[in-house]
């Protein structure tokens, strides 16, 4: 992220001498500003450079690369703004759609997160991250004939795209096909049997499938190679509540809030453990 102005240096086009000084100089002051992390500076150069020359047609890099300062300054409603300015000028640019997706997204806008990833996909069929993004917004959504689509769209194009594999099988276990989310989340575990977000994913399953000694034995294992995750503690927490382990089941949900899960969202278990 710290170099992501730095390609400026090379594609600006030529102007008059002392006006493209004055524009070169200011977007090599905002890439050393965002190189060291200093993002209002870097901003206040950006903004200097497109007054200079408002009709420079760099202006498309610098307004997406105003728009990913701002993001990251967490001024969100004037990223999407300048995403915005530079899909006016490059409207087929697929990064600058990428981004303004991303940020769309991260604001809880998911219809027109969607719309964007789909012109993304208009222009470049085989974009995986668009189709991986679509597919998890069809799932938020519920229109799981559409995920599935494009989660299978995704894997056609590569069949070991890690996320792709492990959305599939969560949408699998959204719709109750059980038996295959566990086939599939088994042939990852096969592939990376270190995993802990695989065998906390395939405990998660058994657990719906009304096998709680295979998911003990499975969040156990997790646990064992990330004992950091909130969400594990939780998981063994209701399987030995159903057990009727209580005193362990309570351990195990202390456990989970003490790595930050809220305890507002365990009440109900908790309150079970009595």
């Amino acid at each position: 992220m710290k170099s992501f102005l730095l390609f400026l240096l090379f594609a600006l086009p030529s102007c008059a001498r002392l006006q493209a000084q004055s524009y070169d100089e200011l977007c090599q002051r905002a890439a050393r500003y965002a190189a060291h992390d200093s993002l209002p500076q870097a901003e206040a150069c950006i903004r200097q450079a497109l007054r200079a020359e408002p009709a420079n047609a760099g202006n498309v890099l610098l307004f997406s690369n105003l728009g990913t300062l701002q993001r990251r300054q967490g001024k969100m409603d004037e990223a999407l703004e300048s995403y915005t300015y530079a899909l006016n000028i490059a409207p087929r640019s697929v990064p600058i759609l990428m981004n303004r997706a991303t940020l769309l997204l991260e604001m809880g806008q998911d219809e027109r997160a969607r719309i964007d990833y789909s012109l993304v996909l208009d222009l470049d069929a085989t974009n995986t991250e668009a189709l991986l993004m679509r597919a998890y917004i069809y799932t938020r959504e519920r229109n799981y004939a559409f995920a599935r689509s494009d989660y299978q769209r995704l894997l056609r194009i590569d069949p070991t795209h890690y996320n792709g594999r492990l959305g599939l099988a969560t949408l699998e276990q959204r719709t109750g096909n059980l038996s295959k989310a566990t086939d599939l989340l088994s042939a990852m575990l096969l592939e990376h049997p270190d995993d802990a977000t695989l065998y906390l994913a395939r405990a998660d399953v058994e657990l719906d499938m009304e096998q709680p000694d295979a998911a003990l034995l499975d969040v156990e294992e997790s646990i064992k190679r990330n004992p950091d995750r909130p969400e594990a503690y939780v998981l063994r927490g209701r399987i030995l509540l159903g057990r009727g382990q209580k005193k362990a089941a309570r351990s195990s949900l202390e456990q989970a809030v003490s790595l930050g899960a809220a305890r507002a969202d365990l009440l109900e278990w908790l309150s079970q453990c009595k």
